[in-house]
């Protein structure tokens, strides 16, 4: 029997949701490994619905459980029904949505709250000692929950490359060490069993985004 993974989704769409690419390479990678993956989101109302032709927000609302659903070809529970007991995993793929709606980072930065639910779930994984794997702006979850954790969501001087540095500057003033890695790296923080690493953000061809993805994938199961 493959190791069971539960996959949090924040909706569907960079801007306002989930980022939809790297979903895909969760689930892409999980399927690899030989893994299961099950799929929840919470049953919330989204921060806003962004037209992601215009990159402007619309007067359109949606639900997180229901946009996500798209992802998951349906196959997906409310994140208030998830058990970790029979789970040996947690993985929370990046997009804006983390920080709209499965938190309020985009708005507070790191005086932020966590979705109730995204946060008793996290706990629950680290508290029975089982690993969490968070990409591309999803590391802030765990700056905000775990403080004094170790992770990266890439590099922390602003440049082209890196145009969203500066978010490790504010975890760092959360406690945490960011540690730099390059798009393809990931970094375990063994004492907290986290495995995190930058996806998109960093300006990077796609296929290493995918890349990064899998090695994150990789070492969640081994720790699980």
């Amino acid at each position: 029997m493959g190791k069971r993974v539960a996959v949090v989704l924040a909706g569907c769409g960079v801007y306002d949701g989930t980022e939809i690419h790297e979903a895909s390479a969760v689930l892409v990678h999980l399927s690899r490994e030989g893994a299961q993956a099950e799929v929840y989101a919470p049953d919330v109302e989204q921060m806003h619905v962004v037209d992601h032709v215009k990159g402007q927000p619309t007067q359109e609302r949606r639900n997180v459980l229901v946009e996500s659903a798209r992802i998951a070809r349906g196959n997906i529970r409310d994140l208030a029904e998830l058990d970790v007991t029979g789970l040996d995993a947690l993985i929370i793929p990046g997009g804006f949505g983390v920080a709209k709606n499965l938190s309020t980072w985009a708005t507070q930065g790191k005086n932020c709250t966590i979705c109730k639910e995204v946060e008793e779930v996290m706990k629950a994984f680290h508290a029975a000692h089982k690993p969490l794997g968070l990409c591309c702006i999803s590391p802030v979850l765990a700056a905000k929950v775990f403080p004094g954790c170790e992770v990266t969501v890439g590099h922390d001087t602003e440049c082209e490359r890196w145009p969203y540095a500066k978010t490790a500057e504010a975890m760092r003033e959360l406690g945490c060490k960011h540690v730099n890695k390059q798009v393809t790296e990931v970094h375990v923080d063994v004492k907290n069993k986290l495995v995190t690493t930058s996806a998109f953000m960093c300006n990077a061809p796609i296929h290493h985004i995918y890349e990064g993805i899998g090695n994150m994938v990789r070492e969640v199961l081994r720790l699980a």
